[in-house]
């Protein structure tokens, strides 16, 4: 049964529902039951990416199941929002779906904070329309340019492709503080941040996808799980990046076959945060079930020595 996406609050009583249907817990290697950490207390500030937060939030549930006296906190600002706070000092743990900027790693060490860069897993960003259009079922990343770049004007199908209908396009993306938008408009428009404004944004990507599944004339892009678990509601776009067309799965994000949208997934740990036991032991805990979990919202895990790099370099 693959998670769901939605808001950690949604998804709390979906899990209440189903608990006794899941009965499988991931374990973490190498721990005794019974023995060292089960009376872990304390709390864990986590926030970021909202393309990362499915994955984060279903490893703060299992971690909750085995260490039930840790309030793990799951954030959903954006990837620039969450480093805005970690780079202060006021989390433990950022989720990210870029790498941090130089002035963003800038702020961190005039205040103090050195971190990990760890990463959790491979995304595709997709580009997706609503499921009454059956006319785009490929772009081109300089379609795509034409559509998104700052300055354009295109506000009709027929604009992109003579051959498309008469039709109003509506634009739906990630917030501005979104490593999604930043990783999209440097991909397709040749520069981070630099794209036309007129158009829906949300830094929640259900929005955007409720916004997409409703309109007909729309256009959105947003990580490939929230695509997955609303692929009934909306179509994905393949992309052609010069080789041909290419629709986003987890073979072709894993072999790089998805250009040029296919990406990295990242979680940020504040090294001094990993001095108290319940971060050093989430953190663990995330390395080490994060292929299974990672695969069960909908993403793509990376290879077993991805993981085991990440746990050589927080121990």
């Amino acid at each position: 049964m693959r998670r769901s996406v939605l808001p950690s609050m949604i998804l709390s009583v979906l899990i209440a529902i189903f608990s006794t249907a899941c009965s499988s817990e991931p374990q973490v290697i190498g721990e005794k039951e019974g023995e060292g950490l089960a009376g872990l207390t304390g709390m864990i500030e986590i926030d970021g990416s909202s393309t990362v937060y499915p994955v984060t939030e279903a490893v703060a549930e299992e971690f909750r199941k085995e260490y039930p006296k840790v309030q793990v906190n799951v954030g959903v600002s954006g990837t620039g929002g969450g480093f805005k706070r970690f780079s202060t000092g006021e989390t433990d743990i950022s989720n990210a779906s870029r790498e941090i900027k130089p002035q963003e790693s800038a702020i961190a060490t005039e205040n103090n904070v050195e971190f990990h860069e760890l990463l959790v897993g491979l995304d595709g960003l997709s580009v997706v329309v609503n499921k009454a259009n059956d006319w785009a079922t490929c772009m081109t990343v300089e379609e795509l340019k034409m559509l998104w770049n700052t300055g354009s004007t295109i506000s009709n199908w027929s604009e992109i492709r003579p051959e498309w209908p008469d039709q109003k396009i509506n634009l739906y993306g990630p917030g501005t503080d979104s490593g999604t938008f930043d990783f999209f408009t440097h991909e397709i428009n040749g520069e981070a941040q630099v794209s036309r404004s007129d158009f829906t944004m949300s830094e929640d990507d259900n929005v955007l996808v409720i916004g997409v599944s409703g309109d007909k004339g729309a256009l959105g892009y947003f990580g490939y799980a929230y695509y997955l678990e609303n692929k009934d509601e909306i179509n994905v776009v393949s992309i052609d990046g010069g080789d041909g067309c290419v629709v986003p799965n987890n073979e072709t994000i894993e072999n790089g076959e998805y250009k040029p949208l296919a990406r990295p997934m990242y979680i940020y740990v504040n090294k001094a945060s990993l001095t108290r036991p319940e971060v050093k032991s989430f953190v663990e805990y995330y390395l080490v079930n994060a292929a299974e979990l990672v695969t069960e919202v909908g993403y793509v895990k990376l290879a077993d020595e991805g993981y085991q790099a990440g746990l050589a370099a927080i121990r």
